[in-house]
């Protein structure tokens, strides 16, 4: 009696709107599972078509093409005499629905179309799919004419059904719906579906990937049952990247494990199970018994067919596992570096350029180039015949083989220091050592006569020349005067990306990289059309606290020493004059916020659904110890009104890989307005009451006879907009606000408390605009 089934899931490197490409690999992983005695295989959501087809799931072309692939995969002699199992756009009904399609022998057994479309962070399914909401049915699907020539069926089940076989029972999941509250795969185990499935296109998050694995341990666990999943991997061409994680579990337990990072186009993963400890555990849960005995029956499409063989005593079946999670650390040095060795060999392009600038945020994106070659190098060595193919496709040389990663570096990362009279040579010193380290072909530029260029066509036409704030000029003289040095950089590194391999006497042209992180995005700490404009970004959506932990890895498993002395400086953008040689600018001290603060903020904007005041509230007690109620309102004041003036750079931000939940991408992953009234003087006001009524019982708790606050300053509690002055803000014309505080905390650095005034030191992690400061002094922020 059969009872052992060997089972196959897989991670496919699929590419949107690539169909030879995909039923290439769809093709390879068949083959892989067959060879490896598999009898079911299992695909990743939408590999047909490649799940990141966005508004081409609008065109018919892509649900004729996805037929065309279908019908070569029904001919094909590869997928004969195993159970498949793919993922397609398919219309019924004037319908699109993104499905699965079992085939089996040149007949198609069941379209089951997806119940639970997912529609947040990245997801936008809503938008070209409808969810088929009739459970446990299934109608007649009316087959084209290129699949019923090959198929002789007519018509096919299509809906909520489950396929029977000869031994067991299959249903199938679609990503969203293992996570949706009323998930499908309880009442399938209730009735008596054994095998469930889940194709999914789920992309990659920092420290997301023991929700998935806890989800399925959980399900069977409760259930019973064997669950597989499959998942797509790699850039499908937008700023995702999936993330595989293919795996098969029994009863609780995982049996198998796919990586999550990899630069494989097509990974297999198979397991023997044993059908009979399915039905004892599912026997052994008294209430599930009585649970399943009135269970709804769901549509079972029947086939002739048997998972396992009738001589299968000797066949060994999987032991559990235990889950290997990466570390933070290691998921930033994996996860984009793939993501951009798929963007470099799908682009046609010869490399990468970066300005490297001897701080954290270019260094991190120069180990991640690095963590790329090493990554290559070791595919190659493996044997990997497309990784060697891409790389020398790369390169332009047909008998290379990468081996050495730093030999490879040079080959295809070119690293530029873009010095000028305010660079110190401390930073000239570390980006110089780095390169060495990594191995990239490095060039040292001074941007001095290009900026000095631009500013005489300036003082030709309008007859005054800026002056930086150090000699005199004035906060928009300054701000003008950084932001010219910044952009000239820019058109630099675009000219050099261009000439570069041209100039070494190769063909093609690199890809720009971009460094900014995603705080300093949040904030709108860069200047628009700066080097923070770029072809990608594999760091735009990591934290600089997660950088800088990223960095000490890489001192640890690459041997960069040069990290060390990047660890330990200052973040800077070395924009105005030095100060006898040494740095004059912090970032930290610019932005008026540490990046510590700035993670906390973007947390609670986007994870936790803070607007000013509820993230004032939530503060109050997250900061307890260390600020006053004003205090915290100052600081989630001057937090929003940067965000909000600031917010139009956004738009036009570098393509970034996506790797935390709180990014501000504006293009898909984070949808708010541009244009804000950067007052906030509703919101602001709602604080400025709470604020005033927390201090005032404060002040009657320390005196009962007290009942309102005194002090000189009383009577400029409020501003005329409503805002709170406390904080300091400037409002996006420039013009500078000061006034009083709420008894605590007031303008000028001047604490009132038992009708006394005494002058405070504001905390360094302050903006300037929160200490002293000359009232008519405006304050310009960055365009």
């Amino acid at each position: 009696m059969g009872r052992k089934v060997t089972l196959a899931t897989c991670s496919l490197n699929q590419w949107a709107m690539d169909f030879e490409g995909n039923i290439q690999r769809i093709l390879q992983s068949i083959k892989e599972a067959k060879s490896r005695g598999a009898t079911y295989r299992l695909g990743p959501e939408l590999e047909i078509s490649g799940y990141g087809c966005a508004d081409h799931f609008f065109e018919s072309d892509t649900f004729l093409h996805s037929f065309q692939v279908l019908a070569c995969l029904l001919k094909s002699p590869v997928c004969q005499d195993i159970l498949c199992d793919v993922g397609m756009p398919v219309m019924h009904k004037n319908v699109a629905y993104n499905c699965r399609v079992f085939f089996l022998n040149k007949k198609i057994l069941l379209i089951r179309p997806k119940l639970a479309l997912a529609d947040n962070g990245n997801y936008r399914e809503t938008r070209w799919f409808t969810a088929w909401t009739k459970l446990r049915r299934t109608e007649d699907y009316f087959l084209p004419r290129i699949i019923q020539e090959i198929t002789g069926q007519k018509r096919v089940p299509f809906g909520d059904g489950v396929v029977s076989t000869i031994d067991t029972c299959i249903g199938s999941e679609i990503c969203e719906e293992l996570w949706a509250p009323n998930c499908g795969h309880i009442a399938m185990g209730l009735d008596g579906v054994e095998i469930i499935t889940n194709s999914s296109g789920s992309y990659h998050e920092l420290r997301k990937a023991h929700i998935r694995v806890d989800l399925i341990k959980s399900a069977t666990a409760k259930s019973g049952g064997i669950y597989m999943l499959a998942n797509q991997k790699g850039c499908d061409g937008d700023r995702v990247y999936y993330d595989g994680c293919a795996l098969i579990a029994i009863n609780g337990a995982i049996v198998a494990q796919g990586s999550q990072f990899s630069l494989k186009d097509v990974e297999v993963l198979t397991a023997t199970l044993d059908l009979e400890d399915v039905r004892a555990y599912r026997n052994s849960l008294r209430s599930r018994c009585v649970q399943a005995a009135s269970s709804e029956a769901y549509s079972r499409i029947s086939t002739e067919f048997a998972l396992s063989s009738d001589d299968d005593v000797g066949i060994p079946s999987y032991q559990p596992i235990q889950w290997c999670f990466h570390t933070p650390e290691e998921e930033i040095s994996l996860g984009p570096a793939c993501w951009l060795w798929d963007y470099l060999r799908r682009s046609g392009q010869g490399g990468f350029f970066l300005a490297l600038s001897g701080g954290i945020d270019s260094s991190s994106t120069a180990c991640i180039v690095a963590s790329m070659c090493h990554l290559v190098c070791q595919a190659a060595k493996q044997g990997d015949f497309q990784v060697i193919q891409d790389a020398r496709k790369i390169i332009g040389d047909s008998e290379y083989v990468p081996a050495d990663p730093q030999e490879l570096a040079n080959r295809l990362f070119t690293t530029c220091y873009m010095g000028s009279e305010n660079s110190s040579a401390e930073t000239k010193d570390r980006a110089k050592k780095l390169a060495e380290q990594i191995g990239s072909y490095h060039i040292e530029i001074n941007i001095d006569i290009a900026v000095k260029a631009l500013l005489t066509i300036f003082m030709t036409v309008m007859g005054v020349m800026p002056r930086f704030r150090a000699h005199g000029g004035t906060l928009r003289e300054n701000l003008a005067m950084q932001n010219v040095q910044a952009r000239v950089r820019m058109v630099l590194a675009y000219l050099f990306a261009q000439l570069t391999l041209w100039a070494r006497g190769r063909s093609g042209g690199l890809l720009v990289l971009g460094s900014a992180n995603v705080d300093e995005s949040l904030r709108g700490y860069l200047t628009k059309y700066d080097c923070s404009s770029a072809d990608i970004n594999p760091i735009g959506g990591i934290s600089k606290t997660d950088l800088r932990t990223f960095i000490q890895y890489c001192v640890n498993k690459f041997g960069f020493t040069a990290l060390e002395r990047i660890y330990k400086a200052p973040p800077t953008a070395e924009l105005e004059p030095l100060s006898e040689g040494q740095l004059a600018q912090t970032d930290e001290a610019d932005m008026g916020m540490t990046y510590s603060e700035l993670s906390v903020y973007g947390k609670l904007r986007k994870q936790s659904g803070c607007g000013p005041y509820s993230m004032f509230c939530k503060l109050l007690h997250i900061w307890r110890e260390t600020c006053s109620p004003s205090q915290v309102a100052g600081k989630v004041k001057h937090f929003f009104r940067s965000y909000s003036i600031n917010r139009h750079k956004m738009t036009v931000l570098t393509p970034s890989y996506h790797a935390e939940s709180y990014s501000p991408d504006d293009n898909r992953f984070d949808h708010r307005q541009f244009l804000y009234n950067v007052k906030w003087s509703w919101q602001f006001r709602n604080i400025d009451e709470q604020v005033k009524r927390m201090e005032s019982q404060q002040m009657q708790d320390k005196d009962p006879t007290q009942n309102k606050i005194i002090g000189p300053d009383r009577q400029h509690h409020h501003s005329p907009t409503g805002s709170s002055s406390s904080g300091g803000e400037s409002d996006l014309h420039g013009g500078h606000r000061q006034g009083g505080g709420f008894g605590v905390l007031v303008s000028h650095g001047v604490e009132v408390t038992d009708n006394k005034r005494k002058e405070i030191n504001p905390p360094a992690s302050w903006p300037v605009s929160h200490k002293k400061t000359n009232v008519d002094q405006p304050v310009i922020m960055n365009f």
